[in-house]
């Protein structure tokens, strides 16, 4: 069987954890995972990162620190695209936003540049107490699809032009570079996932990443029940005397309606020892991604890019005859994400279908088959070989 995703922790891993258990550390969220977010951010290039308990949660607390923050408010829209994972609509819905969803492109399958023009253009028409008013995005989520590298210069220069926030749900793009730079550093704050099958694993678990010390401090306190515990020294004492609380009521006081959406030092104890892997990681995903290029004889990236690919896509009309010769010779494979989410059932039953050309496309001929650390030159070409033969009959 080869799998589609296969886990970064080890049996040398797994040992070492299972030492480390033994000698009774703190298994909740602490000193380590502090160690785990600055070595994270090094490795980013970032200022600050924030651990949680996955990447699902990490949309949902990046998106709700720009409410927190005052820099969204409910009702406002939000430019998710139509090829991306539940997890980006989630949190949109759930706090009382308005997603507007954006079609892909069939390069590198995030935003679609010019549809993305036409909507912050265009805004949205919306009935407010009897009168039709026209709304324009306050935020834009790009995702990179399976670490495929958008064109970034452009992205940044729309945003900047329409005066709309960035964010970046990096979970398939772990590693993925534009011009040298890492995708997750370019918008006000990214999100990750360690999930299994991605670059890496803590079993479960993601990171939020942002410059913006307004964020960060915001994001410490949501992760954890709205507390200041989290905060610097410095912080903590500003918020006392802000608000006459004493050293003794201060680790119980809550200062945001926030969640509890903490890792664990168990993750952080996987997690610092995965990122020790993690460049042999995407490289080797990398490698994988130009060999496979090289076998269905595609074209490969600009040199301006550098793909830490997280599968490896086909979009075939022939796709129930290729899943069928996938999965009749060991191989597993999958819809490519969700297809489009205007075409959901938790979409459509709110907003009705919404058809969007690219993501349609990828919906009904879209699919992904493996790319991880693990998979030989031979299963390369065992997987090439087979998509070939079904093309070709056809």
């Amino acid at each position: 069987m080869i799998k589609l995703a296969e886990s970064t922790n080890d049996k040398q891993d797994l040992d070492a954890l299972s030492e480390w258990i033994s000698g009774y550390p703190r298994l909740t969220q602490g000193e380590l995972t502090k160690k785990y977010e600055s070595e994270w951010s090094e490795y980013l290039g970032i200022k600050t990162s924030v651990s949680v308990n996955s990447g699902s949660s990490a949309n949902l607390l990046m998106l709700y620190a720009l409410i927190e923050s005052g820099d969204l408010a409910p009702g406002d829209s939000v430019i998710v695209p139509a090829l991306s994972w539940a997890t980006d609509l989630a949190p949109i819905l759930q706090l009382g936003l308005s997603p507007i969803l954006c079609d892909c492109n069939m390069t590198d399958f995030s935003l679609d540049l010019d549809h993305l023009e036409e909507l912050l253009d265009e805004g949205v028409i919306s009935e407010e107490q009897g009168v039709r008013i026209r709304k324009r995005a306050k935020v834009v989520i790009l995702v990179p699809v399976l670490g495929f590298v958008p064109d970034m210069e452009k992205v940044l220069s729309i945003c900047n032009k329409h005066k709309v926030i960035l964010l970046e749900d990096c979970c398939e793009s772990l590693g993925s570079e534009y011009k040298g730079q890492k995708l997750g550093t370019f918008g006000v704050m990214s999100t990750f996932s360690t999930f299994f099958g991605h670059h890496i694993s803590t079993i479960e678990g993601g990171m939020i990443c942002t410059n913006d010390s307004k964020y960060n401090k915001i994001l410490r306190s949501i992760r954890a029940h709205g507390w200041g515990r989290d905060w610097s020294e410095e912080q903590q004492e500003e918020a006392q005397l802000e608000w006459g609380v004493s050293e003794f009521d201060s680790a119980f006081t809550f200062y945001t309606a926030g969640f509890n959406c903490r890792s664990t030092d168990l993750q952080a104890f996987l997690g610092l020892r995965q990122l020790k892997k993690l460049p042999s990681i995407v490289n080797k995903r990398n490698e994988n991604y130009y060999k496979y290029l090289k076998l269905l004889g595609m074209d490969g990236d600009s040199t301006d890019v550098f793909v830490s690919n997280f599968a490896f896509p086909v979009i075939s009309t022939e796709r129930e005859d290729l899943i069928e010769a996938l999965i009749k010779n060991g191989i597993e494979c999958r819809p490519l994400i969700c297809g489009s989410l205007g075409e959901q059932p938790v979409y459509v039953k709110r907003f009705g279908e919404l058809k969007l050309p690219n993501a349609s496309h990828i919906k009904k001929y879209g699919m992904y088959v493996p790319n991880h650390h693990l998979l030989s030159d031979a299963d390369i070409e065992k997987i090439a070989g087979i998509i070939i033969n079904v093309e070709s009959k056809n």
